[in-house]
């Protein structure tokens, strides 16, 4: 079937189940036509990986050929204020899509977007978008289905309708941008600027979701994650266990994990992650979101579009920020990342590890301004 030509004003759809072929689908957002994605029951699919042939490991790419990203100078920062609380939020509706934001003020010119990970929301750029705010005024979207955004009925939480979700939204503003993803966010950003190139003047991936296979189970938080995914009484029994997790522990647990040094984290933060999942256990949609985005993305490791094939289309000027102790996605896989986009540059921090932008936001911050003043010359 072709693909009916995009445009920027996009409207929303009905999003009702339809049948096809004796299997459901539903509708998703798509900029003014409708997508009949297939999207399957969490508790009908396999968390099984197929088996693999054997094969020679490929050697790693080269990235030396290419320079590092310049860092502008640390002096024209503003000093990082580690108790500063979230930015103001509100719900924009934008290209057909409504979403929970933060903004933050900064001077006329191309602003910036910042969308986060999985699990994660808009408060996750609080000291970053500080730092840019001197340079560029920004909005911190929550996706479909986390922060505080309501996913619409039947929303496909597919990494592939975030994308849409996300490319709606930006092109409703009519208005290119900085864009700035993290984990899955930067591969829903790296879709974007695939797809809708003139919506991106440049890109910055904080450790993207590129596709990491290992069956590690310290990339979790908590091992009963996983069993929870699983159909029948013992997924039943790994998310009542789940749910029985004091906020207080979860986001001590989640920092353990995503931060290459946990002691770092100030306090005031853990309780400002605490609230915040406390608040999310109130929301009836929040589990599904959390457990279906999660599936799909690691399904669409195995049998979606090659995330390395979108990411030769990508055409603006890139920087990939990778922590070199990331236990969510290998570090291993950021030269990979940086040799499949064809103007990326990598910058590689030491004892980081899978959320950058808030370990060590005033590297990022540097790199970041960086790419914004010099993209045009890479």
């Amino acid at each position: 079937m072709p693909r009916p030509p995009e445009v920027n004003d996009g409207g929303r759809q009905e999003v009702t189940p339809v049948a096809s072929g004796g299997r459901r689908h539903r509708l998703t957002y798509s900029c003014g036509w409708p997508s009949t994605r297939p999207i399957g029951d969490i508790h009908g699919v396999s968390v099984v990986a197929p088996l693999r042939s054997l094969r020679r490991p490929e050697a790693a790419p080269r990235t030396d050929l290419r320079p590092a990203p310049p860092l502008a100078d640390a002096s024209s920062f503003p000093p990082v204020d580690l108790h500063r609380r979230p930015w103001p939020a509100r719900e924009i509706t934008s290209g057909g899509v409504t979403l929970h934001v933060r903004e933050t003020p900064g001077p006329d010119g191309t602003p910036a977007v910042y969308v986060h990970g999985l699990g994660g929301s808009s408060l996750n750029w609080t000291d970053l978008a500080a730092l840019l705010g001197t340079r560029a005024a920004g909005t911190a979207v929550d996706l479909p289905g986390f922060g505080r955004t309501r996913p619409p009925a039947g929303f496909d939480f597919s990494p592939a309708a975030h994308a849409d979700a996300l490319l709606c939204f930006l092109a409703g503003r009519n208005q290119p941008v900085h864009l700035v993803g993290n984990s899955l966010g930067g591969a829903v950003a790296l879709s974007v600027a695939a797809r809708r190139p003139e919506l991106v003047r440049t890109l910055t991936l904080v450790s993207p979701a590129m596709p990491d296979r290992r069956p590690d189970p310290r990339r979790m938080a908590d091992a009963r994650i996983a069993l929870a995914l699983v159909p029948g009484p013992l997924g039943e029994r790994a998310r009542a266990g789940l749910a029985a997790v004091a906020p207080r522990t979860r986001a001590e647990q989640v920092v353990r994990v995503c931060f290459g040094d946990p002691s770092l984290v100030p306090e005031h933060r853990l309780v400002e992650a605490a609230e915040e999942i406390s608040f999310r256990g109130g929301l009836e949609w929040a589990r599904e979101a959390g457990d279906r985005t999660a599936l799909a993305m690691v399904a669409s490791w195995w049998w979606g579009g090659s995330p390395w094939a979108v990411a030769g289309r990508v055409q603006a000027p890139t920087l990939v920020i990778w922590g070199d102790r990331d236990r969510l996605v290998s570090p291993r896989l950021a030269a990979r990342t940086v040799a499949a986009i064809p103007r990326a540059r990598l910058l590689m921090l030491p004892g980081v590890g899978h959320v950058a932008q808030i370990e060590a936001p005033e590297a990022v911050a540097r790199a970041v301004a960086g790419l914004w003043e010099t993209g045009d010359d890479w």
